[in-house]
C-alpha cells in the first residue's frame, strides 16, 4: 500500500508521516506527479490561504493527477485544514476556484466577541457513522486552528461539526473523500483513531 502526503509546499508533513509511523503505517511524501500516480490512499495536509495552496498544486500539475485519481479512480484522500477547505469550489480568502469536490465554499468567522483565528481544543458532534471512527468511543476532542470554516450546500456531506460562536463543519465525507478542519497530528489519541481507520479502513 502507498499511502502518500501530497507536498505542495504547505502544511507539515513530517509530524503527519510520524504519527502514521508510530501507528504502524508506511508513508511517504510526494516528490513528483508520479508518486500521485502510484498512491492507493492520499493525504492533503495544509497550512495558509486558499489561493496559496491551489496555485501551489496548480503550478506543480497535481490538479489533473489528483482529479483522475480521486474522482476516476476513487482513491481515498482526506484533506487536513487548508487541505480540507481546498476540497470546495471556493473560498471567501481568495479568487481562485477550488477543487469543487465538496460542494461548499470556505467563509471567515465573524463573531465580534470571539478570536478569529479560532484556536483550541474543542468536541466535535459526528452526525452520521464513517469508517474514521470507532463507534464505541463517544468523546472527541481535536485541536483546531484556522479563521475559515467550510459551507456545504449538501448537508448529507457534513459528517461532523463543531462549535465556536455558532455550529460549523469540522468534517466532510463522501464517497472516498474525507476532510477535517481540526489537525489530528497534533489532537493526541483522538487524532490518532482517524489517522489509523483512514489507513486501515478506507
Amino acid at each position: 500500500m502507498e499511502l502518500t502526503v501530497i507536498d505542495y509546499g504547505l502544511g507539515n508533513l513530517e509530524s503527519i508521516v510520524n504519527m502514521l509511523k508510530k501507528l504502524g503505517h508506511k508513508s511517504k511524501i510526494s516528490k513528483n506527479k508520479e508518486d500521485l500516480l502510484n498512491a492507493t490512499k492520499l493525504i492533503l495536509p495544509g497550512v495558509g490561504s486558499f489561493d496559496t495552496g491551489m496555485n501551489n498544486l496548480n503550478q506543480r500539475g497535481y490538479t489533473e493527477v489528483l482529479q483522475k485519481k480521486v474522482i476516476e479512480e476513487k482513491t481515498p484522500i482526506l484533506g487536513i485544514c487548508l487541505g480540507m477547505q481546498l476540497l470546495a469550489n471556493s473560498s471567501e480568502e481568495g479568487i481562485q476556484r477550488g477543487l469543487g469536490w465538496i460542494n461548499a465554499r470556505s467563509v471567515k468567522f465573524k463573531h465580534n466577541s470571539l478570536k478569529v483565528p479560532h484556536m483550541g481544543w474543542n468536541n466535535i458532534e459526528l452526525l452520521k457513522q464513517s469508517t474514521l471512527f470507532d463507534p464505541d468511543d463517544k468523546f472527541r476532542k481535536y485541536y483546531f486552528v484556522h479563521s475559515y470554516h467550510m459551507i456545504c450546500e449538501e448537508d448529507e456531506d457534513v459528517l461532523a461539526t463543531s462549535e465556536y460562536g455558532n455550529n460549523f463543519t469540522a468534517m466532510v465525507e463522501k464517497n472516498n473523500i474525507y476532510g477535517a478542519q481540526f489537525h489530528p497530528e497534533k489532537s493526541h489519541r483522538y487524532g490518532m483513531e482517524i489517522l489509523n481507520q483512514f489507513a486501515k479502513n478506507t
